[in-house]
């Protein structure tokens, strides 16, 4: 088996980097940063987001692993101190393959189109501090939105920054994206729904903002500042990410554990 691995950098981390490597050598596995079997990461979820945007261009090919340092992840779901049961298992057995949706976004500007996928979310905020901007669903005109800002997320990560603005938390088995509005203002001008909109996969939504407005794009935990911007298009996209399982952990487990707790 061919693996990949990445981690956050601390020392902790680097640590387990050490000591996976080891315990891989021994049962025979083999580095191949260029084109993995396996990517692992160590750290937390903003490590794997920092995995699949290196490897999202291998999608068909790499499956995903997660083991977190601190804190239970929603991506990272072995512990520190679970190196040599993982690599037990990665030796012994073959793992359920978990597909989760992820997010395409497509952002057109006088140079052309650019083309994005997001694990977790879009962000759109102004640059000046009010976002306005004209929301389009499958085409036909939704909403005027005057606000903060919006928000797009995967159904993985309609439990991060979604959550916060009260959206639902959606289960990854559905192939949907949810759009959030980050403090919208509403008068006689401007009018939105003020609750999250669930998108099926066959629909798409068209954010139309003044062109000549300076924005801030956020995609996952990449942020870039962009004008001129004329139109952006959010789907689900094609691709989806596959995660190796070697031991059921239910969705709503994570979820109760992150935020509720022991019952």
């Amino acid at each position: 088996m061919n693996y990949a691995l990445l981690d956050r950098g601390d020392r902790l981390s680097r640590a387990l980097s050490e000591e996976f490597h080891s315990l891989a050598k021994a049962k025979g596995f083999s580095v191949n940063e260029i084109a993995p079997d396996i990517v692992v990461s160590i750290g937390g979820d903003g490590t794997l987001l920092q995995a699949f945007h290196r490897f999202k261009n291998q999608l068909e090919q790499v499956s995903f692993i997660g083991i977190h340092t601190g804190h239970l992840g929603f991506y990272a779901d072995w512990k520190k101190d679970e190196l040599s049961e993982l690599l037990n298992l990665m030796g012994s057995s073959e793992p359920r393959k978990v597909v989760y949706p992820l997010l395409h976004i497509e952002i057109t500007t006088p140079t052309g189109k650019t083309e994005f996928l997001a694990l977790n979310e879009f962000t759109l905020k102004s640059v000046d501090g009010t976002l306005v901007a004209a929301l389009h669903i499958n085409d036909e005109p939704f909403e005027m939105f005057r606000g903060d800002g919006i928000v797009i997320s995967t159904p993985s990560g309609s439990t991060g920054y979604n959550k916060s603005l009260g959206g639902a938390v959606i289960h990854p088995s559905l192939e949907a994206l949810q759009i959030a509005e980050i403090a919208s203002i509403n008068n006689r001008v401007y009018r939105t729904l003020g609750s999250s909109v669930i998108l099926p996969k066959h629909h798409h939504c068209d954010i139309i903002p003044d062109p000549e407005e300076e924005l801030f794009i956020g995609i996952d935990h990449l942020v870039m500042q962009m004008s001129g911007v004329s139109s952006i298009t959010c789907r689900v996209a094609d691709s989806k990410i596959t995660f190796a399982r070697y031991r059921p952990f239910p969705f709503w487990n994570r979820v109760r554990e992150a935020f509720i707790g022991s019952v």
